[in-house]
């Protein structure tokens, strides 16, 4: 049975896709081992996926500073050491890494033991280690439209995000249900990915006697370690009260998603497809400190796609009345889900999948494939 290695620690959007293209892979009968960050993070995520096999990659992510500059050097050489005796031990067929400082050991590993390698790039600002990393690989996956200076083009292949099997759209009454909220108020859930955003957790806290007096609930998701998980109840104007619950974490996207009239999160490219596959408009709030402003290009493209709007972080004050702006919008709503059910066409798994089955599948010839490819 053929087996591939997958490198996608570091933050969900390295992981989601990762887990995506796993279960993709082994619904058509391959093995799969996924590589993964020794962050908390991480470990937290993979928690809901017990039959897949994880590997925890030494490496920590590139820093100038030079404390944390020598520190990412020695536990890459650390990972790099790592990955080699896996890839020797494993004899993968094929090798995927979804950039992050856990796929430089991995890619360059792969590419000395002569094992098809596969890069994708979900941002629309390539970064640090598809850029670097490109030229050795067998195949680089982009989005549409972005190119990477030093990689053929007929190594390119322009998909988007795949996205995990469980995020689908749920119907609204039972995704609130499911995230304790009643199914007669506007919902307003605010997250700013894995790791979550102090900006919009401080944000909505000032903001909740604002929306609570609307009759807006919100669902806070602020990350681990930035509070603890509380339900308020807040009265609205018109009579009664709303809900204002805040958890550390959500395993449960797709009714987190679903359940919403309207988003508030930061603008990473696995959040973005999210959104797209669950059909949920969004005023995105770029994270300004992100490599290469790629969360601003990212931003920027799904709002020319009609998607939702984008909101500086320097501009949050203004950000209250944004969201009153579209939340009570009903025909604005519809025409942002419109444009999001027109950008879910493309089907990115589907596409990857064939792809490596044409570039990683052994010759057929008298050696076993892995010891052909050391011994050349």
């Amino acid at each position: 049975m053929n087996k591939y290695l997958i490198s996608c620690g570091g933050t969900g959007g390295h992981l989601a896709p990762g887990i995506a293209l796993a279960e993709g892979l082994s619904a058509r009968g391959y093995q799969v081992v996924l590589l993964i960050s020794q962050k908390k993070v991480d470990a937290r995520l993979v928690e809901k996926y017990p039959h897949f096999t994880f590997k925890q990659v030494p490496g920590t992510g590139f820093s100038l500073h030079p404390w944390r500059l020598l520190r990412c050097v020695l536990t890459q050489a650390k990972g790099f050491f790592f990955c080699l005796r896996l890839v020797r031990n494993e004899r993968p067929d094929g090798i995927v890494a979804f950039g992050g400082f856990t796929s430089a050991g991995i890619t360059v590993s792969g590419w000395l033991f002569k094992v098809p390698v596969a890069l994708h790039e979900s941002n629309r600002v390539p970064g640090l280690a598809v850029r670097t990393l490109g030229g050795l690989a067998r195949r680089v996956y982009l989005p549409s439209g972005v190119r990477v200076t030093g990689v053929r083009a007929r190594h390119v292949r322009h998909v988007g995000m795949p996205v995990r099997k469980e995020i689908t759209p749920w119907p609204q009454t039972k995704a609130r249900e499911s995230l304790g909220l009643d199914s007669y108020h506007s919902v307003l859930v605010v997250f700013g990915g894995s790791q979550g955003s102090g900006p919009l957790n401080d944000w909505v806290r000032r903001q909740l006697p604002n929306l609570a007096a609307e009759g807006i609930q919100v669902y806070c998701v602020t990350g681990l370690g930035k509070g603890e998980a509380e339900t308020i109840e807040l009265p609205v104007s018109a009579g009664g009260s709303v809900k204002s619950i805040f958890v550390p974490f959500c395993d449960q996207v797709a009714a987190l998603l679903s359940a919403a009239d309207l988003v508030v999160s930061r603008a990473g490219a696995g959040t973005i497809a999210e959104l797209i596959r669950c059909e949920t408009p969004a005023i995105l709030v770029p994270f300004p400190q992100a490599a290469d402003d790629h969360q601003r290009a990212n931003a920027g493209f799904f709002e020319r796609q009609g998607g939702g709007v984008v909101v500086d972080q320097s501009r949050l004050d203004a950000l209250h009345l944004e969201v009153l702006d579209i939340i009570f919008n009903d025909w604005l709503l519809r025409r942002f889900r419109s444009n999001l059910r027109r950008m879910d066409r493309a089907n990115p798994l589907g596409l990857m999948l064939n792809d490596l089955e044409e570039i990683c599948v052994p010759r057929r010839d008298s050696s076993p494939p892995f010891e052909r490819r050391v011994t050349a």
